[in-house]
């Protein structure tokens, strides 16, 4: 029963999180944990489930031609290489300071999300604009992301839309730089605690299939408008769960 309830879940949040091009992860893990999933196992499957979700959006978005690989690739190199350095320097610094202003920022992106609209790029960057657009982006998104134990898709996703990218290939960029950070973190808790094979087995199938519907849904049925639009509510919904955690 726990884990036909947890792949209900999986499914639902999977498809609409990955219309935005961020992983389900940090709301799937206090779901897992209120079924009675050990901790660890819950995040290691939720981090696993990131990884299954956004390869399997990437794969398809790929074929549609919505990643953007030359500001996507440095990203990823970046963002994966940063990533401990900022869980290093986290190490003595006062976290609920840290997660208050992070939530600020998600706040901040959100609202620029939902009221305004950038100037569109009249004609793609060339290769070495994208190349230096996706570091900046990369040493933010993995320094500030592991600083905060946070997936750097929240801040990669609202960096794109205000360089001007469509929201669609910022989604999809997006989805496709995080797919090695999150299994780096799968790997990190897995070592820390099993999982749980009927766990994983339904709640994988679920999130390929929701990754399968929310890619659909994303490049065929929604325009940018509305893709920005639900890009907004996710980082409000973000910025209340990393509110929550900061001042429990």
């Amino acid at each position: 029963m726990i884990a036909l309830a947890a792949g209900a879940v999986t499914l639902a949040l999977t498809t609409v999180f990955t219309i935005a091009g961020v992983g389900a992860a940090f709301v799937l893990i206090p779901v897992f944990v209120s079924l009675g999933v050990e901790v660890h196992a819950a995040m290691a499957t939720a981090l696993l489930l990131n990884a299954v979700a956004l390869s399997v959006a990437s794969v398809r978005n790929a074929r549609k031609g919505f990643i953007d690989f030359e500001t996507g690739l440095p990203i990823l190199i970046v963002a994966t290489a940063l990533s401990p350095m900022g869980a290093w320097a986290s190490q003595g610094l006062d976290r609920r300071v840290l997660l208050g202003l992070f939530a600020a920022f998600l706040l901040v992106a959100a609202s620029l999300m939902l009221f305004h609209t950038p100037r569109a790029r009249v004609k793609r960057p060339s290769r070495r604009v994208a190349a230096l657009s996706g570091t900046a982006v990369g040493v933010a998104a993995g320094f500030l992301g592991g600083l905060l134990g946070v997936g750097g898709g929240n801040i990669i996703v609202p960096s794109l839309v205000a360089t001007g990218m469509e929201p669609r290939r910022a989604s999809a960029t997006t989805s496709f730089a995080v797919v090695f950070a999150s299994l780096a973190g799968f790997l990190g808790h897995a070592s820390r605690g099993g999982v749980e094979p009927a766990l994983v087995a339904v709640t994988g199938s679920a999130s390929a299939a929701g990754a399968l519907l929310g890619s659909w849904l994303m490049t065929e049925k929604l325009r940018g408008p509305a893709v920005k639009r639900l890009l907004g509510g996710v980082l409000l919904a973000v910025a209340a769960k990393v509110t929550f955690d900061a001042f429990r």
